[in-house]
């Protein structure tokens, strides 16, 4: 029994012997079965110590990734390498962290001991193979075994004591691998971080700017913590590169934690858990802190900063919960995104502690979790992205309708505004003009003459006021008509003429004798146009001149160009000024103190004017000097053989006309009255408002209506759409209706065409143009141009 017992003692002492040493063609299992490591705790000791010295105590490797934890001690692992064969062998051994500090190999020979250095604490060019892991290139000579030693260390970072040993083909291939999945998962990261932030500079969404940085943040620790920092950038021995990968993580867990508490709106849903939120923060700084006191307490931040991840996922798990709990809605990739990164995190620190197996998966699990957690959370930001066009879009139509609400209101405004000033206006120009057509008293007409240019400066006031309203939302249009341009000047200039004489300043208008007598466009418009630049300079005048000339040059067969210049001596405007003349209150810029009066939309109207007229305008001027206005414009003229307005008036002066009138005004009344007396064949019925006018129609004959819009009890829109419904009969449907007014907007205008009126006049009355439309549209077979 005892020489069985023998027996069995040699054959396994044999079997030890045998595999003590490892032959890489023809051993059975991997290298790290045939490897012994030690702690040689914070004794700096050389090889000769190692191998000398009865303290140590070598222990067999348990896995080929095995952890020793967060520590700054020496570790040495020792093997035996053999090659039986007849040629040379080369292998490489990968082994320890890419960001192990320190990494030296000894390859103990019968001729010689040969040592080589690695490691992220060296010069990159010093290591003997240049990668960004900690690799060693092995050269066996044949039918030689050699003892290897390796000493490893690191400054309080995990450290690992992998040993994977490759033949040269294989090391190569397996690289490439690695390097193609690494530029995939980069790729994706750097992809993912530039088109988030890219997102914040257009939308200004905090979420964004915080997931874009947090991205680029987890790509640089996983750079370290794969040695491409190293490698790339921090390329020797320094400060920072020592402790590149706890800056990187410490901002990535400061921006994860942002993110969340931002994305999932942790200060309006969850209060309670703010203060958790600050604390993770606060360790966050004093880590960051003590990255740069000294080498002590840089060994401390590594478990800290990762007990602190550990704290962030918890927290982040938590709240996640916490909002399902309280039924608040969270996107789904959100946390498919974070249970990825917990399950990558689990596996890389289960790995590291030698819980799972080592192969290509685990070793990569943390890439695997983040790549996942950055496709998923990128889900969650599209989903983001879709849910504001959702809100901005609906944001938007509560705008839209807000705006078209304040729009209907605003022109409700100037509506009645213009109707409200415009009605009395109406009465004493009417009045005023009457009282200048009968009166022969001198003084009594200077008087009514007043009374009639203060009317005028305040219609024009309020015309600029209705105008720039128009400007502003793009509804200034023009209402072509056929007139005389010669009387419509001269009329003008007669006015100013009167005014600038009252100054004291001498005034002048050439007016070109080509001038054709009849042109068809928008003769209120243009009449503004020379009004305003003329009262410009004849406010900005008090001594010297004023020059107003009109050459006519003829374009082609029907079309001709007025050049209009306005000149006076008066401040002049200076060259900085000059560019901004043309915009809304310009006078405002302009340091008058009021001293010249008027509400500075004078020029602003006249620009857009000129503008519809497919005209130009030019301005040239001089500090104390004066200024100089060109106008061109183009306008159609019209030839002799078509018949004027005062030829129809004329040809039917004599035949009776019956008005019938629907206007609440007292005053407006009495001017209408006061004009339609004026003519002897014509006869007028006055109502107060619709319903009277209705009732009238039933019992009376009338050749035109004139109609006002807003009245008590029935206004004009209601009566006209009664009258032009063919319920009354269609004689009566077929009367022409004009509308008289005080509202200029052309919003009515379009509103009361459309109802049926033939014609739209606002108030102040011109006696001439009310004469001329009602003519016009009872004896409509005798005009050929339509004067709308």
């Amino acid at each position: 029994m005892k020489q069985f017992l023998a027996l069995i003692y040699l054959f396994s002492l044999c079997l030890y012997a045998q595999d003590d040493i490892y032959f890489p063609e023809k051993s059975k299992g991997e290298l790290y079965e045939y490897a012994q490591f030690t702690n040689a705790g914070s004794l700096n000791i050389s090889l000769n110590d190692v191998t000398q010295s009865p303290l140590l105590h070598f222990e067999n490797l348990e896995s080929n990734n095995q952890s020793v934890g967060f520590t700054s001690d020496s570790y040495w692992i020792r093997f035996k390498l053999e090659n039986s064969g007849t040629e040379s062998k080369t292998y490489y051994l990968e082994t320890g962290r890419p960001v192990t500090d320190y990494a030296e190999l000894y390859q103990i020979s019968k001729a010689e001991t040969k040592v080589f250095k690695s490691g992220d604490q060296i010069d990159f060019k010093d290591k003997q193979v240049n990668h960004r892991s900690t690799i060693f290139k092995i050269n066996l000579p044949p039918n030689e075994t050699q003892q290897i030693y390796i000493h490893l260390k690191s400054d309080g970072e995990t450290i690992n004591l992998p040993l994977n040993l490759y033949s040269e083909a294989s090391f190569w291939k397996t690289n490439y691998f690695q390097q193609l999945f690494l530029g995939l998962f980069y790729g994706l990261l750097l992809l993912a971080g530039i088109i988030y932030l890219f997102f914040y500079s257009t939308i200004k969404e905090k979420a964004f700017l915080y997931y874009g940085i947090y991205v680029f943040s987890i790509c640089f620790m996983q750079a370290a913590l794969d040695g491409f920092i190293h490698e790339y950038i921090f390329t020797d021995a320094s400060f920072l590169n020592s402790r590149i990968v706890l800056i990187t993580a410490l901002f990535s867990n400061f921006y994860l934690l942002k993110y969340c508490e931002y994305f999932l709106q942790v200060d309006t849903h969850l209060k309670s858990f703010t203060t958790a939120y600050y604390v993770a923060y606060g360790i966050i700084a004093f880590l960051f802190t003590l990255l740069f006191v000294n080498s002590k307490s840089l060994e401390i931040a590594y478990p800290i900063s990762n007990l602190n991840g550990l704290y962030s996922l918890i927290l982040i798990l938590s709240s996640v919960f916490t909002l399902r709990y309280k039924r608040i809605k969270i996107d789904p990739y959100f946390s498919f995104g974070i249970l990825f990164l917990v399950i990558g995190l689990l596996g890389f620190v289960m790995n590291n502690l030698s819980l799972l197996p080592n192969n290509f998966f685990t070793l990569n699990s943390s890439k695997f979790g983040s790549g996942l957690e950055v496709i998923f959370l990128s889900l969650s930001m599209t989903n983001l992205i879709k849910y504001m066009r959702i809100q901005k879009e609906k944001l938007q139509k509560e705008a839209l309708i807000k705006s078209e609400e304040i729009g209907e209101l605003k022109t409700y405004f100037m509506s009645n505004m213009s109707h409200e000033l415009r009605t009395p206006i109406n009465a004493i120009m009417g009045i005023a003009e009457i009282e200048l057509g009968r009166q022969k008293n001198k003084k009594t007409n200077e008087s009514f003459e007043i009374i009639k240019n203060a009317s005028l400066s305040l219609l024009s006031n309020v015309n600029d006021i209705i105008d720039f309203e128009k400007i502003e939302n793009d509804k200034l249009h023009l209402s072509p008509t056929v007139f005389n341009p010669a009387i419509q000047l001269q009329e003008i200039s007669d006015n100013w003429k009167i005014e600038a004489e009252k100054k004291g300043l001498d005034y002048k208008f050439d007016l070109d004798n080509r001038i054709p007598k009849k042109i068809l466009a928008d003769s209120t418009r243009f009449v503004q146009v020379i009004n305003n630049v003329l009262a410009n300079a004849l406010k900005f005048t008090d001594k010297g001149n004023i020059y107003f000339k009109l050459i006519c040059n003829e374009i082609n067969t029907d079309t001709c160009q007025f050049s209009i210049q306005i000149s006076d001596t008066g401040i002049g405007i200076d060259q900085n000024s000059i560019n901004n003349v043309f915009e809304s209150f310009s006078q405002m810029r302009l340091n008058h103190k009021r001293e010249f009066g008027g509400i500075g939309l004078g020029l602003t109207i006249v620009y857009h004017i000129v503008k519809l007229f497919d005209g130009e305008i030019k301005i040239s001027s001089k500090i104390n000097q004066g200024t100089n206005v060109f106008i061109n414009l183009n306008f159609r003229y019209i030839s002799e053989e078509q018949p004027a307005v005062k030829s129809i008036i004329n040809s039917h002066k004599d035949k009776p006309l019956k008005i019938l009138i629907a206007e609440d005004n007292k005053i407006n009344q009495m001017v209408l009255s006061r004009i339609l007396k004026t003519k002897k064949n014509i006869s007028f019925t006055v109502t107060n408002n619709g319903k009277e006018a209705i009732e009238m129609l039933k019992t009376e004959t009338f050749d035109i209506i004139l109609m006002d819009l807003q009245m008590p009890i029935m206004d004009g829109y209601e009566a006209t759409s009664i009258i032009k419904s063919g319920s009354l009969g269609s004689v009566i449907a077929g009367i022409p209706i004009i509308a008289i007014t005080a509202d200029a907007i052309d919003e009515t205008r379009a509103h009361v065409l459309k109802l049926g009126m033939c014609d739209y006049i606002t108030k102040p009355l011109n006696q001439d143009l009310l004469f001329e439309r009602i003519y016009t549209h009872c004896f409509p077979d005798d005009n050929i141009l339509k004067i709308a």
